[in-house]
């Protein structure tokens, strides 16, 4: 019989209380590495990819981080399938420990002008192995916390992993980068700041540790895998009938994924090229624009629950094609003087906005059944925000000067959310799908039916 003292361990590793801070945590350390290599772009640049051409050395830096996300669906395809055939909580576990030390490595990388050709060729291989795990970060944390909890509680999950957790990263390279900045003022970033930086990753293989101690196995995984049921390959998620299904998730999450993209990832290069903001201001409202989304994500999720993810989503992708126009063109008027408006506008911008992605986990969940859901679920979103990533790049290359960003960036927001809302408006209603015991029909059976894969759960959704 277990001793008293160590009963209420016992009861916080197996509760989901463990599996959904361990999703939260996870997904937050796959944003807090894209927005490392954002803050120390120019002193890689310097010492990595030097060149007599600042703007070059930045497109290499940028390029590195592109290759970085282009194999972010590979890492999906490899640790999706280890996910379903082994488990949520050891892929958990393997990829963070991946990611942390493949981001602690970036700050070992000798100079360019130690090693010369071999220092942005160290750099890039790390960037290309970090990009495999982080893709397989996605295959865990989506799945795990959501498989987890109570089926009335996933829309709620769903909201604090994708939208709390990539808040919660962002702020904490924010508050890191105020922080090494302070200790290594002026030249000193750029000889050891940007290394300590990357140091930091090693906080996500510290959190791989709690995870193996903490945490226990998805209880859906779990029953699945007692049925051992015949394993589901990889080419069933666009199989005969199913390919429809995978391009209307596919489009969700590339709509989702774009709107994060064009307002939230493309704030900082709005209110510094459009607005003239410095650093210090333009921290601030970063900082404010992205904790708002740690109150809209939840919101949005729980909407989600009570009132389904389909209207849900449509409701949100309405208000933004109204609303987010509206708030950029009142940004594009606004000058560094007018810091206040501006911070107000930013975060309305980045509240209505980061409601888009967050029912769409659960809504990914919901379409496949367990033995194919971590796999279904990393593909569509890794590929979905990989598109949804390269529309900014789009967004530069379409204005001829920096007083045309405003309206090429509104044009694209518009397009993304024709793109959301279309795709919605083809998808069935999934709340009341269960995860817990998706795949008990046959889930190799292609059908055109949408929910063949899952039965109604018996529980109330809200």
């Amino acid at each position: 019989m277990p001793s008293a003292d160590r009963m209420p361990t016992a009861r916080f590793r197996g509760s989901p209380l463990a599996a959904g801070f361990a999703s939260v945590a996870g997904w937050s350390f796959d944003l807090f590495d894209l927005f490392i290599v954002l803050y120390v772009a120019g002193a890689v640049g310097k010492q990595i990819f030097p060149s007599s051409r600042p703007t070059l050395s930045l497109a290499a830096v940028f390029a590195s981080f592109a290759v970085s996300v282009l194999l972010r669906p590979l890492g999906a395809a490899i640790f999706g399938q280890y996910a379903d055939r082994h488990g949520r909580k050891r892929t958990l576990v393997i990829v963070l420990t991946g990611v942390g030390v493949s981001t602690s490595l970036m700050g070992l990388v000798p100079t360019y002008g130690a090693v010369g050709l071999l220092a942005p060729a160290l750099f890039v291989m790390l960037r290309v192995v970090q990009g495999v795990f982080v893709g397989g970060v996605v295959a865990s944390t989506h799945t795990l916390g959501t498989e987890s909890v109570a089926p009335h509680r996933r829309g709620l999950m769903s909201g604090l992993v994708g939208g709390g957790g990539s808040a919660i990263g962002a702020a904490m390279a924010s508050v890191l980068f105020l922080g090494v900045s302070a200790a290594f003022p002026g030249d000193a970033f750029y000889v050891w700041g940007w290394r300590v930086m990357f140091f930091s990753g090693l906080l996500a293989a510290l959190l791989s540790f709690v995870t193996f101690v903490s945490v226990e196995e998805s209880p859906a995984w779990r029953e699945a895998a007692d049925r051992s049921g015949p394993r589901i390959p990889l080419r069933a998620l666009v199989a005969r009938g199913e390919r429809g299904r995978f391009a209307v998730n596919l489009a969700v999450a590339s709509g989702a994924g774009g709107m994060y993209y064009l307002t939230a990832g493309y704030l900082p290069t709005f209110v510094e090229k459009v607005n003239g903001l410095g650093p210090t201001p333009k921290g601030g409202l970063l900082l404010a624009s992205s904790l708002i989304v740690l109150i809209s994500a939840p919101l949005a999720g729980m909407a989600s629950q009570r009132f389904g993810r389909r209207r849900t989503m449509l409701v949100l992708g309405a208000v933004n094609i109204v609303v987010a126009p509206l708030l950029l063109w009142r940004m594009s008027r606004l000058g560094a003087d007018d810091l206040g408006a501006l911070t107000l506008t930013a975060m309305a911008l980045t509240f209505i906005a980061g409601g888009c992605h967050a029912p769409v986990i659960a809504y990914l969940n919901e379409r496949y059944p367990t033995a194919l859901r971590s796999r279904g679920t990393a593909l569509c979103w890794n590929i979905g925000f990989m598109i949804g990533g390269l529309l900014p790049t789009f967004v530069s290359l379409a204005s001829p000067g920096l007083r045309d960003i405003p309206s090429r960036l509104i044009g694209f927001v518009i397009g993304a959310l024709v793109v959301y809302l279309g795709a919605n408006l083809l998808s069935p209603e999934t709340r009341e799908v269960t995860t817990a015991d998706a795949s008990r029909q046959d889930p190799g059976k292609s059908s055109d039916d949408p929910i063949t894969y899952a039965e109604p759960s018996a529980e109330p959704s809200a």
